[in-house]
């Protein structure tokens, strides 16, 4: 198979979530009501179709004949993001234009095309899947941007229209605005990677970059394109210093938008740091180099301190935010930053480890974050979204289901066995502590005790505290749908644990360490990078 051929076979996938976001746009444009009441269930078929398009694509030898870095990444990681794009569009599908459907319904306002938007919001959402996705299949930094880029537009989109409040438009200009200046940072970085090797190719920046570390060390100008690359990146994981935005967002934003900011941009990030990572040279991954194969020991010195830092004050800034934090979902969103620390913990530990450790993470991450904001959403009191901890005291006497679900996903996040949030703390701190990063395993731990004294607050207020005046006004919305996402949800909390292992397999798959040819005259058996002390 060609390599045209190979690529095009790759993204299929996404193909699939492109013609799905025309088709629920049109629909959403309907006359005929029950048309557009079937514009979420029509974004979940076409995101259950990507996933049978992910199966036969790497069923074929298009992976092997892509010439990527990371050739099987996508098997895993393309699956597991639109399995949780059909939770998302379970969780919010009918938010969208509730009231407006309803005026129509009930004959007070006649039905005007311009003033709908659930259709193009399931189209916006199924572009940022999509955009997420390609980042597994990314070939060049072009490919790298735009699909950066896909994932990210539309979310801005999302923000502005998912709630009709002033605080929804307030959160999508602040985010768009950062956003773009993020966009701004890591296409530099881009810029300058290309300066110091001259290619847009990944593989052929990765064997330029391989050739320096083994005589003379990776230049300055390469050095420092891949720190601006990953600061930009970083924003879209609301890692340090790229995490201010998250907060207000969160709190702005509708419950389904907020659930899907969560974890879809996180995700993106993450993939594309694995890629921009593997053009550096991981710990462990062989290159040939004048006809001799050689070890590459850690990322450049420069960049692992970075990565160290950031890791740190990530994980360390967003749970002293939590901390302090009335509001729920802006408690999620600084607790949100913190898990982004844990995972740039994960990407230090390198392929043999930490990275099919990070992506076991991002399962968990993605259906427990689902799962609370699900709950949330499933809630409103006096027609507005529950939006402090006081709104949720004695849950239990009059929705015990969701406050169940609530203390199961708390419990999860925090860590507790036997749930799949433990043992992804377990798989990621371990991998971390097999490379000798004693002090920042320690340091997570003591962020994981701090986070106890928030996420406890998710299971006591629910299922212990009385109610109050506040939480006796709070009643469950008409719609079923965030009610069974969350149930769906949190029972994969549960099942996901019994799987564990080979979920951690299956993600291990995902990276097969890729042998990084360049000419070189140099014949060294060993490449040394030193790593920060621990």
């Amino acid at each position: 198979m060609d390599p045209t051929s190979a690529k095009l076979t790759l993204i299929a996938p996404e193909m699939v979530l492109c013609f799905g976001a025309v088709v629920v746009a049109v629909l959403g444009l309907m006359h005929n009501a029950s048309l557009r009441r079937s514009v979420p269930m029509v974004a979940a078929l076409f995101l259950a179709l990507s996933v049978a398009a992910c199966a036969w694509s790497y069923s074929t030898p298009a992976a092997e004949a892509s010439g990527l870095l990371l050739p099987y990444l996508g098997s895993f990681a393309k699956p597991l993001i639109a399995s949780i794009g059909i939770l998302l569009v379970m969780l919010g599908g009918t938010a969208v234009d509730r009231r407006l459907e309803a005026a129509f319904e009930s004959g007070r306002v006649p039905f005007q095309a311009v003033r709908v938007l659930r259709g193009e919001f399931h189209a916006f959402l199924l572009l940022s899947v999509a955009g997420t996705m390609l980042l597994a299949s990314a070939t060049d930094l072009i490919w790298l941007f735009l699909a950066l880029e896909l994932s990210s537009l539309p979310s801005y989109v999302m923000v502005a229209i998912g709630r009709h409040a002033r605080k929804a438009q307030e959160a999508g200009v602040k985010y768009f605005f950062l956003g773009a200046m993020s966009s701004a940072i890591f296409l530099y970085g881009f810029a300058l990677l290309y300066g110091a090797t001259g290619s847009l190719q990944c593989t052929e920046i990765a064997h330029t970059l391989t050739t320096q570390s083994a005589t003379n060390g990776v230049s300055t100008l390469a050095i420092v394109g891949a720190v601006m690359a990953i600061l930009g990146i970083s924003f879209k994981l609301a890692a340090v210093p790229m995490h201010f935005y998250a907060p207000d967002v969160y709190e702005g934003a509708a419950g389904p938008v907020t659930a899907f900011l969560g974890f879809m941009p996180k995700a993106a990030g993450i993939l594309a740091l694995f890629t921009v990572l593997s053009m550096l040279g991981w710990s462990g991954h062989a290159a040939v180099l004048g006809g001799q194969e050689v070890e590459l020991h850690g990322l450049p010195a420069p960049i692992a301190a970075m990565l160290w830092m950031m890791s740190v004050l990530t994980m360390t800034l967003g749970n002293i935010g939590a901390l302090l934090q009335r509001n729920i979902k802006r408690m999620l969103g600084y607790s949100s930053i913190a898990h982004s620390g844990y995972l740039l913990m994960g990407l230090l530990a390198g392929p043999e480890a930490g990275l099919n450790a990070v992506l076991f993470y991002l399962v968990g991450y993605g259906v427990m974050n689902t799962v609370v904001l699900a709950a949330l959403s499933a809630l409103e009191r006096n027609g507005e979204e529950v939006e402090t901890l006081e709104d949720i005291a004695g849950l239990r006497s009059r929705q015990p289901i969701l406050a169940w679900m609530l203390a199961i996903a708390a419990g999860s996040l925090i860590g507790l066995p036997p749930m799949i949030g433990f043992f992804g703390k377990i798989y990621l701190f371990t991998a971390v502590l097999e490379q000798g990063q004693t002090a920042l395993v320690l340091i997570a731990a003591v962020n994981s005790a701090v986070s106890v004294f928030y996420y406890m607050q998710l299971v006591v207020l629910p299922m212990l505290a009385q109610p109050n005046p506040r939480s006796e006004t709070v009643t469950a919305i008409a719609s079923p749908w965030p009610k069974i996402a969350s149930v769906v949800g949190g029972v994969s909390i549960i099942v996901l644990a019994f799987f564990a292992q080979p979920l951690l397999e299956a993600a291990s798959s995902a990276f097969g360490a890729p042998t990084v040819s360049a000419a070189s005259t140099a014949s060294p058996t060993s490449v040394q990078q030193s790593e920060p002390s621990a």
